[in-house]
């Protein structure tokens, strides 16, 4: 049968789409002229959802589920862990304080959380930041993981709602969870987190997301 292809918001190629690619090739270790031979057929396809008018089977149904509780149990062991480790003064706050960090002593690092919401995706100076720090990350076996809700993850460090007089909020885009070497600290939210990142290297996501919800 001949499937209904069904194409959603698609915009002529732009030099956006040209910067999203070459990061996407410089995140997976391929140079972005590996992309240039992408036609206008090529990128409408990419963003196409087939339609083939029929009912999921079971097995779908489960995988799809199984994918949604397993989703649910990273979240839930990201904010134990974000929690657990700022109670005991192992998480470094904001992209320049991380930075520092990862250029003094980048064996203590143990995980490193990139967190953007959707409105922010534009910001092209925060992106890059994110390149070079995605990059650092890989060349030294740094678990990374992408993270959207922000407001959450305020929530879950105390931020206060509204900063006041010479009060500065912290800048929450960058979050580092380290071990320092002389310290054998556990936690299930870590050993569940760097599962899930050993797990999506395994099926060439190099980057993996989740999504903090707010409650």
């Amino acid at each position: 049968m001949t499937p209904h292809v069904q194409v959603r918001s698609i915009s002529p190629p732009s030099e956006g789409l040209g910067r999203a690619l070459g990061l996407r090739g410089k995140v997976l270790g391929s140079p972005a002229s590996d992309f240039a031979f992408l036609s206008l057929g090529t990128v409408v396809g990419l963003f196409s959802t087939v339609d083939y008018n029929r009912n999921m089977t079971l097995e779908e149904l489960v995988a799809c589920d199984n994918a949604a509780q397993k989703m649910q149990t990273v979240s839930a062991a990201v904010e134990e862990l974000l929690v657990a480790a700022q109670r005991q003064d192992r998480l470094t706050v904001g992209v320049y304080e991380s930075a520092k960090l990862m250029n003094v002593d980048p064996d203590s690092v143990v995980l490193c959380l990139l967190a953007i919401d959707e409105e922010e995706e534009d910001d092209i100076a925060l992106q890059i930041h994110f390149t070079l720090i995605q990059s650092f990350c890989c060349d030294n076996d740094i678990n990374i993981v992408r993270v959207s809700g922000m407001q959450r993850l305020a929530q879950l460090l105390g931020e206060p709602a509204e900063t006041q007089g010479t009060t500065e909020a912290r800048d929450l885009h960058c979050l580092l969870v380290t071990n320092p070497h002389t310290d054998a600290w556990k936690s299930h939210g870590l050993v569940e987190v760097a599962s899930y990142c050993e797990e999506s290297r395994g099926n060439n996501q190099w980057v993996p997301y989740i999504s903090l919800q707010e409650r």
